[in-house]
């Protein structure tokens, strides 16, 4: 019985070295190869790298108010149409006939001046006619009207013709009345007035009124007839 007192001795030894080795692992205090542990054993997150941020779509500016479109030159109507008016200076009166893409315009002062003018039209409404002596009429035809310029004798004047409707527009009478060559021309304006020149043999005189709704002008006892000109 008293060799067993050594005995119990190492063995308590032994369970107390266990019991130790047993704490130890249980409570992780040495380093692990993953990175330090965080206070309490929660592992840290690994770290990330970085990334650029991509750039945000820039923001559309805000658009301004859109403004009123300008009033731009419409494109030439199709088929026939007539246009009547003024000078500026109120001197003379101007017509245009306008068909497809060409025209003939007439300026006359009802008195001793007049000139006959023709060229094309452009898909624009823009036009330049030219006629004898240098006359020439530039214009542009914009919101069923033609404005520009006329130059006669080289002068020029601005002018306005505003489409007409029937009986209102462009007439002309060509013939010969007892060898003598006639040639007369009419405009006659929206609101009714009539300008025109009559020349017999080259002598230029008012023109006597023409019954526009018939085409006749009463001439030397009998009547002429002028009918609408068309380019």
């Amino acid at each position: 019985m008293k060799r067993s007192g050594p005995l119990y001795t190492l063995l308590g030894g032994l369970l107390l070295a266990l019991f130790m080795l047993s704490l130890n692992a249980t409570t992780g205090t040495g380093d692990s190869s993953y990175g330090g542990d965080s206070p309490g054993g929660a592992a840290s997150p690994a770290p990330t790298s970085a990334k650029p941020t991509e750039d945000a779509p820039s923001a559309t500016p805000a658009e301004s108010p859109s403004k009123s479109p300008s009033k731009s030159p419409s494109k030439r109507p199709p088929g026939k149409s007539e246009y009547a008016g003024r000078t500026a200076d109120d001197a003379a009166a101007v017509s245009v006939s306008v068909r497809d893409d060409k025209a003939i315009a007439y300026y006359c002062n009802g008195r001793d001046a007049e000139s006959w003018l023709k060229g094309k039209v452009e898909d624009d409404g823009s036009m330049r006619l030219t006629g004898k002596n240098g006359a020439k009429l530039e214009g542009t035809l914009a919101d069923n009207a033609v404005r520009g310029k006329v130059e006669i004798d080289g002068r020029s004047r601005d002018f306005t013709a505003a489409r007409a409707k029937k009986p209102s527009g462009l007439y002309r009478a060509t013939t010969e009345v007892r060898g003598a060559e006639i040639d007369g021309g009419w405009i006659v304006l929206p609101d009714g007035r009539q300008v025109g020149i009559l020349k017999e043999d080259g002598k230029a005189r008012k023109a006597p009124r023409l019954a526009p709704e018939t085409g006749t002008v009463p001439f030397d006892g009998g009547d002429l007839t002028a009918r609408p000109v068309v380019p």
